[in-house]
């Protein structure tokens, strides 16, 4: 049975959230009208977007903001709502006290990401410019939380419908910045980082490399079985992404041609899904990320699918029209890298809608809510992060952790991760 949806105008703004709240999320197909008399005539599920109701039918008032073009200041006032927050309010005779379709679309198309805001220092969104962040709902999937309260107001009008079972998943992604810490570094750069640490006095650091490079222990970032192993345990499937990029000042990675990087990234593919990390040039630069794409394709003799930045630079519209020319269709960058929470205010993947050209595109956005990072140090880490699984299980959403290979170095800044990360995806697949 589909939702027949009577607004007066049907614009690309309006398709587009109507289906990630009703379709995505809840798993209602849905059809749309600007005839009146069919809306009247129509039997089954249906409700009006409009700003007044046609007659007594499931009525949410609209607010402009579907209806516009481009970008404009648009004032949004935050109001506190059962256990969480919204905005856009409207009058009394709509089922709900806000505009949940042009809240959600606000959030999803990054619209405050267009206006002007005070960068960090590598030119990305910080989460404190956010309403989210600065009025306390970053930490829950508002999208989702509200599309289920929503839920109940059909359920309460048309108890007899039957909505699609929809289940929690885990999703890791294995960000692999650097393949190996010491191994395969050519010898000018094992020489540089020797005589580095032979200037501050770091003899361990030296001894940690050469025990290494004659084989005598295991190179600490190099921790791909044991990844494999525990996620084959536990029945998920990460998706692991390798940067195949030049050496850089930001990127310094092994050599994408060094024989023991390639035969790695292949043996992991045989398990899990592999994606490119773009590198940090290419994130402004369409010929460099095109030329890597092509390293990755010439290793696999596949399309690239997925994408993941370095340093989570996500400068909008630019990186995604980017991805899109490139005929990438899914992207893995959008979230914060000094807090957790919902960036895009959900946990359910949604596609990138272009403001600039007023349409849904096919590159499919897949939002995480948790950096390793952002709990290095923080001795309640797998308490904090355990609520936000708890938030996403709520609403049968898609849990999405960046976590790095050299997390689980048992180095001494990431001592106890091997545990924690552990314990969570126990919490995770209960």
């Amino acid at each position: 049975m589909k939702l027949l949806i009577y607004t007066h105008k049907i614009t690309p703004r309006v398709k587009y959230v109507f289906k990630h709240v009703c379709t995505r999320i809840l798993g209602i197909q849905i059809e749309f009208t600007t005839v009146v008399e069919e809306f009247i005539a129509h039997q089954g599920l249906k409700m009006s977007y409009a700003k007044q109701p046609l007659a007594k039918e499931l009525f949410i008032q609209s607010n402009d903001l579907l209806f516009e073009e481009g970008i404009s200041d648009v004032e949004v006032n935050i109001q506190p709502w059962n256990n969480t927050k919204c905005f856009f309010s409207v009058g009394s005779k709509s089922a709900l006290p806000f505009d949940i379709f042009a809240a959600s679309f606000y959030l999803l198309s990054r619209y405050e990401e267009y206006l002007p805001y005070v960068a960090d220092d590598f030119g990305r969104f910080p989460p404190e410019e956010s309403i989210a962040y600065k009025h306390h709902f970053l930490k829950q999937p508002v999208v989702d939380i509200w599309a289920y309260e929503f839920k109940k107001i059909i359920n309460n009008i048309y108890p007899e419908f039957v909505f699609p079972v929809k289940t929690f998943q885990i999703k890791p992604i294995i960000d692999v910045p650097v393949a190996y810490k010491y191994k395969y570094k050519g010898i000018i750069r094992t020489i540089g980082g020797t005589l580095r640490h032979l200037i501050t006095f770091n003899f361990s650091e030296i001894y940690n490399r050469y025990i290494v490079l004659f084989k005598l222990r295991k190179d600490p970032y190099d921790t791909y079985k044991w990844l494999i192993n525990n996620h084959k345990k536990r029945q998920l499937s990460p998706i692991f992404f390798f940067l195949l990029s030049d050496y850089t000042t930001y990127d310094k990675n092994i050599n994408f041609q060094n024989k023991h990087f390639v035969s790695l990234i292949k043996s992991v593919a045989d398990y899990f899904e592999v994606g490119l990390k773009g590198s940090f040039l290419a994130l402004d630069d369409v010929q460099i990320l095109k030329t890597e794409k092509q390293r990755f394709e010439s290793i696999f003799n596949i399309p690239l699918t997925h994408t993941k930045n370095s340093f989570s630079k996500l400068k909008l519209p630019l990186v995604y029209r980017n991805l899109i020319d490139l005929e990438i269709s899914a992207d893995h960058t959008m979230g914060y890298v000094s807090e957790s929470g919902f960036r895009a205010g959900t946990c359910t993947p949604f596609y990138f809608y272009d403001l600039d050209y007023e349409m849904q595109t096919p590159l499919k956005i897949n939002p995480f809510c948790v950096l390793d990072f952002v709990y290095k140090k923080n001795k309640n880490a797998v308490q904090n992060i355990c609520k936000l699984i708890d938030q996403v299980k709520s609403v049968n959403g898609t849990f999405a952790i960046v976590v790095h290979n050299y997390t689980f170095s048992e180095n001494e800044e990431w001592q106890g991760w091997r545990k924690r990360y552990t314990t969570l995806l126990d919490y995770a697949t209960s």
